[in-house]
């Protein structure tokens, strides 16, 4: 079982996302199992969490919510599944 999120926001046409990008914990654990994975995406950021470490995955999302909070005071985080 996995869920799905999409972190919309105003992103600026010229954004980079390096930056972020880099702040990002491992996607993988010790035991070579994916935790997580991502896309900036035009909307935002999507991100795939894999119920592997909640932890690893919170951090995410707050790196996420905090890079769209730049850019935005409104964001919308919506659970696809």
């Amino acid at each position: 079982m996995k869920k799905e999120y999409k972190i919309i926001f105003d992103m600026p046409k010229a954004y980079k996302s390096r930056e972020v990008l880099n702040k990002l914990p491992s996607p993988i654990s010790s035991q070579m199992t994916e935790i997580y994975n991502y896309s900036v995406e035009d909307y935002g950021f999507y991100l795939l969490d894999n119920l592997v470490d909640q932890t690893i995955v919170g951090k995410a999302m707050k790196i996420f919510i905090d890079e769209a909070l730049k850019y935005s005071k409104k964001i919308e985080v919506l659970e696809l599944t």
